[in-house]
């Protein structure tokens, strides 16, 4: 008799997507509630309630939280970026510029993902200019990955009937004005920071930065409105095998 390829495992997308953003918000919800000095002291010696996500996954426990639970959901952040490209290619076809734009997307996805990565596994008290570094191609390649996303979605939409379809890129477009506005104000208050020491100025900046990651995993959620009816299949090998 003959095995062929069957199903080894069946997941739904939106299965996936959800721990894609419920595995990273619940650590950020750990790491937020640590306010001790350690996690909230800086070169200014000024008063802080709030302690940035870089300073609370350099410390311990809460650094090893951080790398289980990134680590944990990073195969399925990989998945859904491919599994985006993949039905970007069949929808765009040869379409000029949505197709190179598909490529650029995949692209950037990746690079997020492995800048979250490296500023995971890299911490700002090991190797602060790698931490740095990996912290920079995250937030550049999201939002990137983001702009490019918006335009993709916004030529969906127009070509689409489905209303989901107009409510997935209604909500991409607003989370990454979030997104690009939270980002400005942190960078203004750690630039106030570091410029003036001013009291609380970190905090705002620890504040902020939160709402950059929330915001983030907020316009990854849309997913669940682009593959609601979708699922992930985990077949065996393809080689029918004889016994």
């Amino acid at each position: 008799w003959n095995i062929q390829d069957h199903p080894a495992a069946r997941y739904n997308e939106c299965y996936c997507n959800n721990v894609v953003v419920d595995v990273p918000a619940a650590n950020s919800y750990l790491q937020s509630i640590n306010r001790s000095e350690d996690s909230t002291g800086t070169h200014c010696q000024v008063p802080n309630y709030l302690p940035s996500i870089s300073a609370s996954i350099s410390l311990s426990p809460e650094c090893h939280i951080w790398r289980f639970c990134i680590g944990l959901h990073s195969a399925p952040r990989f998945l859904v970026a491919f599994t985006y490209f993949k039905f970007y290619k069949t929808r765009f076809a040869s379409k000029f510029p949505e197709s190179p734009l598909s490529c650029l997307n995949l692209a950037f996805s990746i690079s997020e993902n492995l800048g979250l990565l490296l500023l995971t596994y890299v911490s700002s008290s090991e190797t602060y200019f790698v931490h740095k570094e990996g912290f920079v191609l995250f937030i550049v390649s999201s939002l990137i990955y983001m702009l490019i996303t918006c335009r993709l979605w916004k030529t969906i939409k127009k070509y689409s009937l489905s209303p989901e379809d107009a409510k997935s890129h209604h909500w991409k477009v607003r989370f990454l004005l979030l997104n690009v506005s939270f980002c400005a104000f942190a960078g203004f208050f750690y630039w106030k920071h570091n410029m003036y020491c001013e009291s609380g100025s970190y905090t705002f900046f620890a504040l902020f930065e939160y709402l950059v990651v929330f915001s983030n995993m907020a316009f990854h959620l849309t997913a669940v409105w682009d593959f609601k009816s979708r699922e992930v299949m985990v077949i065996s090998s393809s080689e029918d095998k004889t016994f």
